[in-house]
C-alpha cells in the first residue's frame, strides 16, 4: 500500500509524433516521460499513477505500453485512453497526467514537447 506523503499533486504534459508508427510513439513517449521526471526531480517511487491519452490517429502503439517498453513504471499503475474527437484538435497527440506523491511540494514543471508546445503557450520556456 502506498504511503501518502505531505504533498500530493499532478503533472501534465503532451507531445506529438509526425506519423503513426510504433517507433515514433516509443521515442516520443520516452522523451516526454524522461523530461517530466528530470524537470521535476522525481523518481518512480514518487508516482501514484500515470494516465495517458492519445488521439485516434495513433493506432500503432498504446502510450502506456511505450513507457513500459522504455523500462519505466514496472510498479506504477498505467492507463491509456483515446482522446475525444473535437473539431480542430491537434493530430497525432499524446497527453499525460501523472499523480505525484512527494515529500514536499515543488512548483510543477509541465512539459509540452514537439508540436504540442502550442497547446500551452503560457508554459513555454524562454
Amino acid at each position: 500500500m502506498m504511503e501518502y506523503l505531505e504533498s500530493f499533486y499532478a503533472l501534465r504534459g503532451a507531445t506529438t509524433v509526425d506519423t503513426d508508427n510504433s517507433e515514433a510513439v516509443d521515442e516520443a513517449v520516452k522523451e516526454l516521460f524522461e523530461a517530466l521526471l528530470s524537470k521535476n526531480h522525481l523518481t518512480e517511487k514518487e508516482l501514484g499513477f500515470v494516465l495517458f491519452s492519445q488521439t485516434s490517429d495513433i493506432r500503432s502503439r498504446n502510450a502506456a505500453a511505450a513507457v513500459r517498453k522504455a523500462g519505466y513504471c514496472s510498479q506504477v499503475p498505467l492507463f491509456c485512453v483515446q482522446e475525444a474527437e473535437i473539431d480542430g484538435m491537434l493530430p497525432f497527440c499524446i497527453r499525460v497526467l501523472i499523480s505525484v506523491n512527494h515529500a514536499e511540494y515543488n512548483p510543477e514543471k509541465m512539459c509540452y514537447l514537439r508540436g504540442s508546445a502550442n497547446l500551452r503557450s503560457n508554459l513555454k520556456e524562454n
